[in-house]
């Protein structure tokens, strides 16, 4: 009855990047924890990290896993690489990643790596900035899979109403005139002027320019 279930458990690959020793002073003494960075991936698109304490390896493991497995998102891929590039910064940490042609491979160093493998990128560029803590870039490029998404989609929904609030703005727009008030007035009574020689003489072409004077 349990081998539906063992398949399923296989379709995820589990990798621990790393494992550290944690000691807490207690009333006792001190007291020796066990601290665990897992990657899960299905190499399809899916990735997830967690990082959990225990007593024992073990124990802090698969609660990693579980974690991770919470924590799964769908990144947004354009064939064996990313849509586009990205730079993301995760406490001391910053991760820069960017697409690259097919064949080129995996060019990222060990925590980077682990993130981008269970993703199931094949071609990619990396670089890891600041700090060489493993669990900060190993957030830092699980942020920065996870910003793909949201920079693909909806940043062009966010274009389409920016764009159509610039045309409300253009269509309320109005222009301002090349000619100051008073030149305006004196346009004015100018004209009003020529119609009242219209209607006196008619037979006079009612078509005549005004000049503007400075």
């Amino acid at each position: 009855m349990r081998e539906p279930y063992a398949q399923e458990e296989k379709q995820f690959e589990e990798k621990v990047v790393q494992i550290d020793r944690i000691t807490r002073v207690v009333a006792g003494g001190r007291r020796l924890r066990f601290r665990a960075t897992v990657v899960v991936g299905d190499k399809a698109g899916q990735v997830g990290v967690g990082v959990a304490k225990g007593l024992e390896v073990v124990t802090s493991i698969q609660k990693a896993i579980q974690k991770a497995k919470k924590n799964m998102i769908k990144v947004n891929l354009k064939g064996t690489t990313i849509p586009h590039e990205v730079m993301m910064k995760y406490g001391g940490a910053k991760v820069f990643i960017k697409p690259a042609s097919k064949g080129t491979g995996v060019i990222a160093g060990g925590a980077v790596r682990a993130v981008v493998e269970a993703a199931g990128i094949h071609d990619i560029l990396s670089k890891m900035i600041g700090s060489s803590n493993k669990i900060n870039n190993v957030y830092a490029t699980f942020e920065a899979l996870k910003s793909l998404e949201l920079i693909e989609k909806p940043k062009e929904q966010k274009i389409k109403s920016k764009g159509q609030e610039t045309k409300e703005k253009k269509s309320v727009k109005t222009e301002k005139p090349d000619i100051t008030e008073d030149q305006a007035e004196k346009i004015e009574i100018e004209a009003k002027a020529e119609e009242k020689q219209e209607e006196k003489n008619p037979q006079k072409d009612s078509k005549k320019k005004v000049e503007v004077k400075e």
